[in-house]
């Protein structure tokens, strides 16, 4: 049994540590989105402008570049998992606060903390999952994260639907202290990545880890590769912009913006105000369409983990950019139209969201787990996590500007033009990363090359 795959016992160990650890993405998902309902209401609350609006939507996005451009160096100098630790409690405590809230500059300076910890959770999660799953299924495990991600927008919604009622928007973000709790607590028995351990020379504890989720033989092989890897490309941050990293570099960051300024989170945080443009009258129907959007977003995630491991990181990804690119044209079509059909925008904007969530939305942050060199493959996934969070603000807080300046018609179109831009990178740039040891595809970059994998296996 164990030698056809790597043990049943072993696989599920695997699933049930990037299972819990996920559980940060589920709430990355939850406090970047509990806000598309609750500032319905915090907007009546504290009597916003719009541009006032668009900062207390914004300000998360903020904290998130902040917390992931320290967040690489902390994991790689503190571990994964202390780093992780410290994050959970952050996102408790600043979740209430968020909630009790008497002002707008309280809010606004509990949401920015809050999104220091979103930031933190957005790369250090995907690299902690990726650092311990076992190459095969490397892909489905760190999907995880992004199902889990999609998973905590969804229940955002839900919650955002269940208190519009009563106006409950403190409510909305309290409510993320119970996933917040339930993480700390699994996070205290999980291990520390055996990929840090190597490079902190402790191999014996490496080697413990590993044999729980491997195979005896692949554990002994892999080390082996580490090991040499490790020694060879024994790095420095400044390494990543010159030489034969550089290509890598370019790909995560590359991805970072065209992840953003595609348009999917100005969709998203905004899918409520979108819908009542659209013609959706009451914040409750606008906010139980977004539910909708959110249940498409989280089967087509579910769609693409296991997709991931067989057809490809790639294929996926050139997919999913081409339906986005198609379905933006048709939804500025639709706004431009003479008589705008709700139900026709509502239908687009579900195809939208499947096909991000089918390609470029797991494929950017499980490529940026994989591409890096070890030794500081932390400080590079920071790289790309604050080129998305910053990319993520500037088109967050500019989309309602943006939106009244051109009109829907032109500003979708804008984001069109996007997509074609982020195909032709891919298409040129992004190799397939599927099947290969995080040490194969790092000396693929270029030095000795590793021997290839005899093991089989899948989720």
């Amino acid at each position: 049994m164990e030698k056809a795959s790597f043990g049943l016992g072993k696989r599920a160990y695997a699933l049930m540590i990037a299972v819990a650890a996920a559980l940060g993405g589920l709430l990355f998902g939850y406090d970047t989105s509990v806000i598309s309902g609750a500032i319905l209401f915090v907007r009546q609350q504290f009597h916003l402008t719009p541009v006032e609006t668009e900062v207390a939507v914004s300000i998360v996005l903020a904290g998130a570049a902040l917390g992931a451009a320290f967040a690489g160096s902390f994991g790689d100098r503190y571990g994964r998992r202390p780093v992780l630790i410290v994050n959970a409690v952050l996102f408790g405590v600043f979740a209430v606060l968020t909630g009790m809230a008497n002002g707008l500059p309280l809010f606004l300076a509990a949401r920015f903390v809050v999104g220091i910890a979103v930031g933190i959770a957005s790369m250090l999660t995907p690299l902690y999952i990726a650092e311990l799953a076992p190459p095969k299924i490397r892909g489905a495990l760190v999907t995880l994260n992004q199902l889990a991600i999609v998973t905590g927008i969804v229940v955002a919604y839900y919650v955002d639907y269940l208190f519009s009622a009563s106006s409950n928007w403190r409510a909305m973000f309290i409510s993320a202290l119970v996933p917040s709790v339930i993480l700390l607590i699994a996070l205290i028995f999980l291990p520390e990545s055996p990929r840090w351990l190597v490079i902190r020379r402790r191999e014996d504890e490496a080697f413990r880890i590993l044999n729980r989720v491997e195979s005896s033989q692949d554990v002994h092989r892999h080390l082996q590769e580490l090991k040499m890897v490790t020694e060879v490309d024994r790095l420095r941050f400044r390494d990543l912009f010159g030489g034969r990293f550089r290509k890598p570099l370019i790909i995560g960051v590359g991805l970072a913006i065209f992840t953003q300024i595609t348009g999917v989170n100005a969709i998203i945080y905004y899918t409520p105000t979108i819908l009542q443009m659209a013609g959706f009258k009451s914040a409750s129907s606008a906010i139980l369409a977004t539910v909708l959007v959110g249940g498409v977003n989280l089967m087509m995630t579910i769609v693409a983990l296991f997709l991931l491991d067989r057809v490809g990181r790639r294929p996926l990804l050139l997919l999913g950019v081409g339906g986005m690119l198609v379905s933006l044209t048709c939804l500025g079509y639709l706004f431009g139209a003479a008589h705008v059909s709700r139900a026709a925008i509502l239908s687009v904007v579900l195809v939208y969201l499947a096909c991000f969530a089918i390609g470029l939305g797991p494929v950017f942050w499980l490529l940026i787990s994989e591409i890096y060199p070890t030794t500081i493959r932390g400080q590079a996934m920071s790289v790309a996590s604050v080129t998305v969070w910053i990319f993520d603000l500037v088109v967050s807080m500019t989309f309602l500007s943006l939106i009244g300046a051109l009109g829907a018609k032109f500003s979708f179109w804008i984001y069109a033009a996007a997509c074609v831009a982020a195909f032709v990178f891919a298409f040129r740039l992004v190799p397939e990363t599927k099947g290969r040891t995080l040490e194969e595809i790092e000396a693929s970059w270029g030095g000795k090359a590793l021997p290839p994998l005899t093991e089989t296996g899948s989720l």
